[in-house]
Parts: C-alpha cells; structure tokens; sequence
C-alpha cells in the first residue's frame, strides 16, 4: 500500500517554511524552573529559600507543573544519582493519578495512569519499546539513570498521538547539564527478607566539558547495575465446579458426592457463566434430564514457591558539541539490559471426590463449600525453569538551532533495536495420595491443607517421573525514526508562538517460537539421582497452615541437563531444534503537527491559549506463520489516517491561581500479538472435555479516545499547592477479549489431547468511558521552629469510575453485551508522604493504598464467577538520608514495612466475595537498603 502523501507534505512545508518544530514535545514547552527556584511568588528572588534534599526533589516535581500549559506532574532527582527510588516504576507510584501493581519479586512491575494501562514511554522524547511490544518495561530503566520523569496526562498536537493513558517521559543527564567536571556514585546492599538474600546495586556517572576551540565539547558516561534474588510464595484455593449431593436422584447417572461434568455439548452446565452458577441451597442442574442438586466445590489447592534472579545492566552515553552559541548537537546511546531466571516449585493436589467421599462442610445459607476431607487424589509437583534475557538499544543524533532570539528548529535522528529470548523447561511429578484434608478459607482468605502423611511429599520414590514440558521463544524489533521541528515566538500581541513539525517511524517485528511436550515416563524421581531432586522447606511459615516442604525436580538441574532430559523422553535435542517464526510486521507511520500559542487579557489576567492539530497515517504489512498448519502463510496488511485535535486553555485567575482546561484526541495502536491469528494452544489438563487457547485477530482497529481535563491549581504558599483535576475519557474500539468453541484437528497436543478448544481472541468490541478526579497536596509551612523547620507533606488522592462492553458469545454463535468496570482501575486511591529535610538529614515516610480492583476476567472453564477481583493493596516505605559530608550521604531504606500481602478472589456483579470465593494469596517482600551517594562537581 502507498503512503498517501499529504501528511508528508504538510508537516514538510511547514517547517521548512515556519522552521517549525521539536524533536521532543517537552522541549518546546514552557521549561520548569530549577528546582531550587521557590513555587508560589512567580521568579526565585534574593529571598527565595534554597532547597535541598528531598524537598528539592518535590518542589522541582510542583515546578514542571506550575510552568508547563499541559498538566504534567513529575518525579525529579535531588540530585546526581538520588531519584527517590529503586526503578521508575517504583518512583511513579507516588504521582497522583498513578496507580502501580504486580509488585511480586520485591519490586512493583505495573503502572497504571487513572486506570489506563497503556502509557506512551518516551526516553529524552523518543518512542521506545522493549521488543514486539508498543512500550518499555519502564522497571528496566534504573533510577540511577535518570534525570526526571514526567507523566503528562494531557497530550498536544505535538506530542506523538499514541497511548490513551498519557506520556511517560524519562530524561537522563547530559553534559551540559553540569558547569564543568561532575563524578557521583552509589553502591548500595539489599536485603530481601523473604528470600533472606543480600543483593547488590552500584552506579558511577563520569561528565565533563571543554572549552575548544571548535566550541564546547561534552562527554557523560553513566552506568548503573543491580542483581536481585527474591522469592515468592503463594498459596491457592482452585476453581470452583459442581458435585452430585449425598443423596442424587435415580436416573440422573450419579454417584453421591460425584463431580459433574459439563458433558459433550454442555448439556449437564455450561461452563464460564459470568455470575458462575447459583450458590443458593438445593439449586439444581441437569443431568440425564434430570434436576440434580449439586455442591459448589473447588477442583484444586496448590502452592507455589518461586526463586527468582535478576540483573539489570544499563548504560547512558551522551556527546555535546555548541560550535557556537546558537546551536547544538548531542549524540546518545542508550542501554537498557534484563537478566532474569525464576524457578517454580509448584504442589498441586486436585480435591475431587474420588473414593469413599466424606460429606463436606458448606458456608451457612449456601451450596458452597468450605471444608471436606477427599480420599485417593491425584496430584503433581512441577519443577518449572524460565530464563530470559532482553538487550534494548537506543542510538541517537539530535541538533538545534537557534533562529535569533525567537525560535529554533530542531531535528532528530533515532536508531533502536530490542530482543528478548525466553526458554522454559518443566518436569512433573506426579503420585496418587491417600487423603487430604482441606479448609478452602482458614482465615483471612487462605486456605488450609494436609495429607494423611505430609511426610511423603519430601519422598522422591514415591513421585512418577510424568510429563515434560519444553517451550522457546524469540521477539525481536527494531525502528528508525527522524523527526524535524521547530517554533517561532512573538512577545506582543494574541499570537505568541506557531509550532509545527513532521515525525518518520518505520517499525519492525518479529517473532519466533517453540514447544514440545511428552507425557509420562513411568519412574521414580529417585532414579534420576539426587541432583535431579530439590526440597524447599519453609514454605510461608508464620503465614498459611499448609505443608512447609515438598520434593519435585530440580529447575536449575533441567536446565543444565536439558538435552539429557528430552532424550530421556525420546523428544528432539537442541542439534535438531529450531524456533519457528509465528509473524513478521513492517509498521511504517507518517505524522505532521501545526499548533499555535495565543495570550489575551481577560479581567486583567493573562489566558493562554494554545490549540493545534496532528495528522497521523500508518501502513502495516504482516506476515502470519501457522505453526499448527505447517507453518502456512498468511499476508495482512492496514491502512488508517486520523486527524487529532488538540485544545488548551490556561487562566491565571490571581497570580497564585491557576485555571486549566485541555481537549485532545488520542490513539491505542493493536499490538503486534493481538494481530496475529495462529493459535497457542493448551489441552484438555482438567478434564473439561475441551482444551483452551488463544489467537490475535488481523483486522483490529486502533482504539481512539476523547480526552476532557479541568483542572484548578493553588499555588498557596512559597513550595506548597493544592490541585484539583476533573477528567473524562470517551473511548472508543476497545480491544477486549471474546471466547467462543472452535474446533481443531491435527494440532499435535500430547498433554490433554482434544480437537476442541475454548478460543478467546481480542475484539474491537467495546465503547468505555473513564472519568474521576484527582486531588494533589504539597505543603511545606515556612513557620516551623527549630528542628521542626524543614518538615513538609505530599499527598493525592485519586477517584475513578468506569465502564465498558463486553462481548459474549453463545454456542450458537450469537453475541450479546454485558457491560464491566475497565481492569486494573480502583475506584478510589491514595498516598501520603511526610518528608523532612534539616541540615544533614533528609528522611521520608510514605503509604501508597488503593482500593480492590478488577485484575481480569479467568477463562470460562468452570462455575465461578469469572471476574479476578484484587483486595485492596498497600505499601509502607521509609527512607533516610545522612550527609556525613556536603558531598557523601548514607542512606537507609525500608520497603514494605507492613508486610502487605496481594490477595485476590472471584466476583462477578453482586455474586461473589472475598471470603467464599477467595482465590491466591502472595506474600510480599520486605526490603531493607544501606547504601552510600558521593557527588563532586
């Protein structure tokens, strides 16, 4: 398909013409003052207090937002060096708006802003992505790195168009950042509780500048490396599914306490009901045609103890050269770097009623039950081993030149590749066990289980040696983008600045994959000799009354001995592997942007305005490989082109008193996974009579929203404000997920072989809006006494509300719709933190809570409710600061002092709960750091 050509010369013309543009959105944007300059009586005077610390970091976060026209709140370092946590993610947390999950392995993995998942992530103003996907793994970017980040919740036309949750921007130190030489460094000790590792954490940064005589010339090296080993430990209640009662009714083929089947054609239940069937005493389905009563039991509990490492190397170089005082060029290389190798020691013990079953124990007023004793159960333990390894880069050529004192065109010139390999490897075990006793919810939401003899789950000759699982995978992309932008300004009258810019990116994709399993291989784990054996041992001790230790096959053996293993099984060995490629995608996406910034007097009081508009066409081609069907080709292609709008006002009421209103269009690009339609497929493991699955679907169409902000800032007192923001979010094409049955012959399933699978593929199937407020505090009073002076809050809170559609399709094929909350947004959440600094000690106190949560809606496979609902999730963190010199600190830091735990559980509408339909339970990591910063500049 040919690129139509209007974008290309429209942007061309203008900035040629205007010498328009900006490379990065944020350099053309009314610039923060330096975080020592006082917020709250306009320019830092001979009065202005001088901070320092972590109060320099938070004025300097007040102060991107006071001076940028969009509404941006940030995270600033300190100093070299002192971003106020251990990744950007973890620093993001605190940002109002911002909401952070997936904290396993001792760090937070997720962000959200207001609710959205799917934030831009910029590096100094650049797109990047971590492989195949559309955005970084912001948790690889070290803190040690980094500059500033800011999280733009509002978007202009220069701004790439991309992300309906907002920007993520990380800057990183350049050169001319400093006045002349500038060395800093920290290394730190880590001590995970839970895995009771220490773990270490060092960074040096190296910058200079020299006055040539071609000009100034600067160089930065800055590195940074962190290794960390954790564990996690959970513990789970299992799907629930239905049980004949003692007493079925003749001629309905069931035997007392039996588990009932959905049968061929679902005709005794139909699995995956949103609501999950009813709980309500003496409820009946059918069977035979006739009415059954049934108990609403769970099929499984199991435990899961991971081990888990992790490296992140990572290196930022810049070079700066001002030939002369109105321009400059910068030369980068960035380099992000992930190590990671986890160990799965799962205990899995299905609790059906197999022989000689006992009556259960139900939850009062209910079908449901609570605790039963199940004899002869089948279980297994998997020894699990994932290692992954992804390398991103990041080349760069940036110039800027001065047009006199009004303006300055800017172009850029990108380079950035990413890979990531992943290999997984899992032996099971398996034995039949002579009872089990099991109370679904102990306490607290966690379950409680014994055998008859714990003791043989430590024994390896009593575990069968069964199946094998060995898997493969490759993503890789790459893309070279140019940008050319400028602007030129104006002092007097309504216009004051005209913008404009074009934007180039081609983007590839590629990915590649491999499975193999085998079923049983009928001996004992003892034959395989003891370092093919592992025991853990004091498995969430003091937390669940659970069994403390098992005996499975060794992760770290299975890797080292893998062709070994797979020759055992009789399986292919690494000489005749090979991965197969499942897509290959070229993304090529034209942008030109025109926007102007006016100035009116109204009442006396200056009103900004600045509105503009970004045109967008994008030309994907594709390649999709069946690796089910001989890896057969299929070609796809799109086209789309979508004029953005974009409107902001600013109105300073009274000096210290701000109005905002901002409108802008956005888009959510498909991913490259979800627009790939061969299948990745599961068997039959649970007896259902159907295997699950998923697949990508070709023709997704960018989702697109409308963005509403209104926002009132006070800036009270010098170093404080109070903001308030009001915002909505109409969305429309949602990518959201629809299941159906499909049937497929021929697809080399040996694990719970079937022809029939539940498919669920992404659909552009829903409309949503998203709306709420936000509330943001920073109060440092001038008055304080004594050691008291220096003391100061930051807080925000964040209220959300949302729905969507959501499509769901019956046996017969007809589609109705249901209508949800958006995943991952909480209704309501906040954070507070008390900072102090005074003289040579600088401490903070922070809680972050957010209340209980959609996760995802589970797989309809069984007779719950489908919806994964999170309880409500909180973090105590503290961190201190002495400055045992001007230019050395020691610090102190403490994650997680309360212990939290992340617990989720089954709920769908009003059917339900956390406590009889409660599900996993995760114990998350303390953390304790003790470290030392030296800067000299």
């Amino acid at each position: 398909m040919a690129l139509k050509p209007f974008a290309f010369c429209t942007a061309s013309v203008l900035a040629l013409v205007l010498g328009s543009g900006v490379a990065h959105a944020q350099d053309a944007a009314p610039q923060a003052a330096p975080a020592q300059d006082a917020v709250g009586d306009g320019d830092a005077s001979a009065e202005d207090i001088i901070v320092t610390g972590v109060r320099a970091s938070i004025v300097g976060a007040l102060n991107v937002r006071k001076e940028n026209i969009q509404i941006v709140d940030s995270v600033v370092a300190e100093d070299v060096g002192k971003l106020p946590d251990n990744n950007v993610v973890e620093a993001l947390q605190r940002v109002t708006g911002v909401q952070v999950t997936d904290r396993a392995g001792g760090e937070a993995g997720t962000v959200t802003i207001r609710g959205l998942s799917d934030p831009l992530t910029t590096l100094n103003g650049r797109n990047i992505f971590t492989s195949t996907g559309q955005s970084f793994a912001l948790q690889d970017i070290s803190a040690n790195l980094v500059k500033q980040v800011d999280v733009y919740k509002t978007r202009s036309a220069d701004q790439i168009e991309t992300g309906l949750a907002g920007q993520i921007d990380v800057k990183t130190r350049r050169p001319f950042d400093f006045d002349g030489f500038a060395i800093s460094g920290l290394v730190r000790g880590i001590y995970n509780e839970q895995a009771d590792t220490y773990n270490p954490n060092a960074a040096l940064l190296i910058s200079d500048r020299w006055e040539t005589g071609v000009g100034d010339i600067g160089l930065l090296v800055n590195g940074s490396w962190s290794r960390t080993k954790y564990r996690n430990m959970s513990t789970t209640a299992g799907a629930l599914v239905p049980f004949a009662t003692e007493n079925p009714p003749a001629g309905s083929g069931l035997a007392p306490l039996e588990r009932i089947f959905p049968g061929e054609g679902n005709v005794n239940w139909t699995p995956g009901l949103n609501a999950g069937l009813p709980t309500t005493p003496g409820s009946t389905i059918f069977s035979n045609g006739v009415e059954v009563p049934y108990y609403l039991s769970r099929d499984a509990v199991f435990s899961s103890d991971l081990y888990g490492k992790r490296e992140r190397p990572s290196v930022n170089i810049a070079l700066q050269w001002a030939p002369n005082s109105s321009s400059v060029y910068t030369a980068e290389v960035f380099y992000a770097g992930f190590r990671g190798e986890t160990f799965n020691s799962l205990q899995f013990s299905f609790v059906d009623f197999w022989a000689d079953p006992q009556s259960p124990t139900l939850y009062d007023g209910t079908n449901i039950v609570k605790s039963r004793t199940a004899n002869d159960v089948y279980g297994f333990n998997s020894g699990d081993y994932t290692k992954n390894r992804t390398d991103s880069y990041v080349y760069a050529l940036n110039g800027q030149w001065d047009l006199g004192d009004r303006g300055k065109i800017i172009g850029d010139v990108a380079y950035q590749t990413s890979v990531n390999k992943s290999s997984f490897i899992a032996m099971r075990t398996d034995r039949v066990a002579d009872q089990i006793n099991v109370d679904f919810n102990a306490g607290g939401g966690i379950p409680s289980y014994h055998f008859s003899d714990d003791s043989l789950l430590t024994d390896p000759s009593v575990w069968n040696v069964a199946q094998l699982y060995d898997n493969a995978d490759k993503n890789e992309g790459d893309a070279f983008t140019v940008t050319l932008d400028g602007y030129y300004t104006w002092d007097e009258g309504f216009l004051r600045r005209i913008k404009g810019g074009m934007r180039f990116d081609r983007r590839t994709a590629t990915s590649y994959t491999r499975t193999q399993s085998a079923n049983n291989l009928g001996v004992p784990l003892s034959s395989l000799g003891e370092d093919a054996q592992f025991t853990n041992s004091d498995f969430m001790d003091g937390i669940a009354d659970v069994p403390r230790s098992w005996t499975l096959a060794n992760g770290y053996w299975l890797h080292d001995n893998a062709d070994y293993v797979r020759g055992l099984y009789g399986l292919p060995t690494s000489d005749s592997l090979s991965l197969a490629k499942t897509f290959d995608i070229e993304e090529s996406t034209m942008s030109g942007y025109l926007l102007a910034d006016g100035q009116v007097t109204i009442f006396g009081r200056p009103l900004d305005l600045e509105g503009g508009v970004r045109y967008v066409s994008v030309v994907t081609n594709s390649k999709f490989f069946d690796r089910y069907n001989n890896s057969a080709l299929t070609r796809g292609g799109s086209q789309s082109e979508k004029f953005l709008p974009s409107f902001t006002a600013r109105y300073e009421i009274e000096p210290n008193l701000r109005l905002r209103f901002n409108y802008g269009e956005t888009l959510r690009r498909p991913n490259f996974g979800d627009i790939n339609p061969t299948y990745a497929l599961v068997g039959d493991l649970t007896n259902l009579g159907y295997g699950s699955g998923s697949a990508g679907t070709a023709d997704l169409k960018p989702t697109h929203s409308k963005n509403y902000d209104v926002a009132l800032e006070w800036y009270f007192e010098r170093n404080s404000a109070i903001t308030v923001t009001a915002f909505r979010r109409e969305i429309s094409g949602l990518v959201v997920p629809l299941t159906s049955m499909e049937y497929i012959p021929n697809n080399g399933i040996v694990a719970g072989a079937t022809d029939y699978f539940s498919i669920t593929r992404p659909v552009n199937a829903s409309d949503g809006v998203l709306k709420g407020v936000e509330v943001g505090l920073t109060y440092f009073p001038s008055y304080l006494p004594g050691p008291l002076k220096g003391l100061g809050f930051q807080g925000s809170l964040t209220v959300l509300d949302s729905k969507q559609n959501i499509p769901e399709q019956d046996e017969a094929g007809n589609i109705t719709q249901t209508q949800s909350a958006f995943f991952n947004v909480s209704k309501l959440s906040y954070n507070a933190t008390l900072a102090y600094d005074n003289g040579p000690v600088s401490a903070r106190l922070s809680y972050i809570w957010r209340k209980g949560f959609l996760h995802n809606n589970e797989a309809r496979l069984f007779a719950n409710p489908i919806g994964v609902w999170y309880k409500p999730e909180d973090s105590l963190d503290f961190q201190l600061t002495l400055n045992v010199l001007d230019n050395v600190g020691i610090t102190f830091d403490a994650v997680n002092l309360t212990k939290s735990k992340q617990q989720n559980y089954y709920k769908y509408g009003d059917a339900g709960n956390s406590q009889q339909f409660n599900l996993g339970t995760l114990q998350l990591a303390r953390t304790f750091a003790v470290g030392a910063r030296f800067t000299f500049k």
